[in-house]
C-alpha cells in the first residue's frame, strides 16, 4: 500500500538580486568592515550566490576583514610583549595609539571600498591576503 502524503517540495533558489539591490549589498560588505568581519562574512555567505558584483565586492571585503583581523592579532601580541617596558619608559599611550591607528585604517578602508562600489566601481584593498577565491 502506498503513501497518500504527497512528497514535500524541493526548496527552490532565492530569485536573482535586482542590480541595484546587488549594488547595495555589495557596497555594504565594504561599509561593514567598520563593525569588523561579521557584516562581510554574513554577506558573502547569504547572498554570494544571488549576484555577480555582491560576490566578488563581499568576497573581497571579507578577505580584508580576514586580513586585518590576522594584523590585529599579531599588534595584541606585540602590544602585550611591550607594554611592560613602555609602561616604565613613559611611553604607553604608543600601544594605544598603534593600536587606534591600525582600527583607523580598516574604518577607512573599508569606508573609501564601500564609496567607490556605491559609486558603481569596484574596489581592491592596497594590500590583502586572498583566502578565499
Amino acid at each position: 500500500m502506498t503513501d497518500p502524503t504527497p512528497a514535500p517540495a524541493a526548496p527552490q533558489p532565492a530569485a536573482p538580486l535586482s542590480a541595484s539591490d546587488d549594488k547595495l549589498w555589495a557596497s555594504l560588505a565594504h561599509f561593514g568592515g567598520v563593525l569588523w568581519i561579521l557584516p562581510s562574512l554574513i554577506i558573502y555567505l547569504v547572498l554570494k550566490d544571488r549576484g555577480a558584483k555582491v560576490r566578488v565586492e563581499a568576497k573581497e571585503a571579507l578577505n580584508w576583514q580576514i586580513t586585518f583581523l590576522i594584523i590585529w592579532i599579531v599588534w595584541v601580541i606585540i602590544a602585550a610583549v611591550i607594554t611592560i617596558p613602555l609602561i616604565l619608559a613613559g611611553l604607553a599611550f604608543l600601544v594605544t595609539l598603534i593600536g587606534f591607528l591600525i582600527w583607523a585604517a580598516n574604518a577607512l578602508l573599508s569606508i573609501l571600498g564601500g564609496v567607490k562600489v556605491n559609486g558603481g566601481g569596484s574596489y581592491r584593498y592596497p594590500f590583502s591576503f586572498r583566502f578565499i577565491k
